[in-house]
């Protein structure tokens, strides 16, 4: 059962990450669809069911659900939500929080990543007092970076053969967005 509502859009709601989320992230994380294109590495249930323990030390899981009429609030029932991805924010003080965001593949290309991700966005500018916020993808991620650019991210740099994944060094592409260029486009 996913926890307490965060966020809420027009069809997506952020929802705090409790125990009975593990096996969707355990899937989820070991799924090469989603895991290579994100660079993350595998993990196993164990090992997530530690993060929760632990709560995420530096990091804020979200999970990304679609709510059925009956969601409230709170936790929800598991036949009241619909888990489609998951959202982070990785506090990096004194340095800008970092952002992650994965849809699973059945739900991509339908505007729910850019939702949540703006959800994730209007969530991290009240709660942290930082002037911008930042991320990265792969160079060859052209939806992720389609999403940021929509958003109004901008690109800051370019890692190049920073990272050695799924075989081959791949560059990273770093991106950031200000408080004021966000809340101007809002």
């Amino acid at each position: 059962m996913p926890g307490a509502r965060v966020a809420s859009g027009e069809r997506v709601t952020l929802r705090t990450v409790e125990r009975e989320d593990v096996p969707f992230f355990s899937r989820s994380v070991t799924n090469p669809e989603l895991r290579l294109p994100a660079g993350n590495t595998v993990v196993n249930q164990t090992q997530l069911e530690r993060g929760v323990e632990n709560d995420f030390g530096d990091d804020t899981p979200m999970v990304v659900c679609l709510d059925g009429d009956d969601a409230g609030p709170g936790p929800a029932a598991e036949t009241d939500v619909h888990r489609i991805g998951g959202v982070s924010v990785t506090d990096e003080a004194p340095f800008r929080p970092d952002l992650g965001v994965f849809v699973v593949p059945e739900y991509q290309g339908e505007g729910f990543g850019t939702e949540a991700v703006s959800l994730l966005i209007d969530y991290v500018f009240q709660v942290y007092h930082h002037p911008a916020v930042g991320t990265w993808t792969f160079a060859s991620n052209e939806a992720s970076r389609g999403l940021l650019e929509s958003l109004g991210f901008t690109e800051e740099g370019r890692l190049r053969d920073d990272l050695y994944w799924d075989g081959q060094y791949r560059d990273r592409i770093q991106y950031g967005l200000r408080r004021e260029e966000w809340h101007d486009r809002h």
